[in-house]
């Protein structure tokens, strides 16, 4: 990988992945579930975006620029920043979450916190922390794969959309009024 702004956001990335997995218990049991052979090309996307993001190919393309103290302690902070809106996110949505497109018993549609910015904050913390750590790694498959990365979640938030549409008749007002991935400033 290289460079001690993109070994710091890995670290971080680490960090969350590890936190995450050990969080992924503390959910409550799933009433009704997408079958998942419908998210997982999404998914196949991201994780190979991913990959491609982190550098974790046989070959890689020269730098098309060098992140600078500026640049790199930037990059940093987002990806920090951004891990840690997923779990703003994640703690806002104690035990309904769930790893796949799903609904429990006590399931709700939450607007506070960070869903009153952005209906799928833990996608939109994901996608900002892989653009950190391509926009650190400089090279052309590392922007592939943020883009890449960014496509599968964001197919994945429109299979989402539907399925809770289908089981919440308020969310259509919640997704005309809050914006779907990218805050919109106002």
């Amino acid at each position: 990988m290289g460079g001690i702004y993109v070994d710091i956001s890995a670290a971080i990335w680490l960090v969350w992945v590890i936190s995450w997995k050990a969080a992924s218990f503390w959910r409550a049991p799933t009433t009704v579930e997408a079958p998942a052979n419908r998210y997982r090309p999404h998914f196949a996307s991201a994780v190979g975006g991913f990959l491609l993001t982190f550098g974790v190919v046989p070959w890689q393309f020269d730098k098309l620029w060098t992140a600078g103290p500026v640049l790199g302690w930037a990059m940093v902070a987002l990806t920090a920043a951004s891990l840690a809106f997923t779990w703003w996110a994640r703690l806002a949505m104690g035990r309904l979450w769930n790893g796949g497109v799903s609904r429990t018993a006590e399931h709700c549609v939450i607007e506070s916190g960070p869903f009153a910015l952005v209906r799928h904050p833990i996608y939109t913390g994901m996608i900002a922390a892989v653009w950190a750590v391509a926009v650190l790694q400089a090279r052309p498959l590392a922007l592939l794969g943020a883009a890449l990365f960014a496509l599968g979640f964001t197919l994945k938030a429109r299979l989402e959309e539907r399925f809770l549409a289908e089981e919440f008749p308020g969310y259509e007002d919640y997704r005309r009024r809050v914006p779907m991935i990218v805050p919109v400033v106002i």
